[in-house]
């Protein structure tokens, strides 16, 4: 390990700004598995689902990202199932 944080960063949009913080109460709910080694931020910006990773190694930043980005997939489905103001989908997500 060199000691250097890898930083990812994602940005997914929702329906609107109720459903973000849906999503990011939910998610927020969870603490990370390795504190010392995945640091997590998350926030709200309008309708957007704001996640940022620092991890160790690369290895923990696709891991990391792959398991919230599976939490989000479970938060999207979830809400578009229950929510009386559901859309179909939200829109892409994209990647700064």
């Amino acid at each position: 390990m060199s000691g250097e944080w890898h930083k990812i960063s994602v940005r997914i949009p929702f329906a609107n700004s109720k459903h973000a913080n849906i999503a990011k109460q939910v998610i927020e709910v969870d603490r990370e598995l390795q504190p010392q080694a995945v640091k997590r931020e998350l926030s709200v910006e309008g309708d957007v689902l704001v996640a940022s990773f620092s991890t160790l190694t690369v290895r923990l930043a696709r891991l990391t990202l792959n398991s919230f980005l599976e939490n989000v997939d479970l938060v999207v489905r979830t809400i578009s199932q229950f929510a009386d103001d559901a859309e179909h989908s939200p829109k892409s997500p994209t990647h700064p």
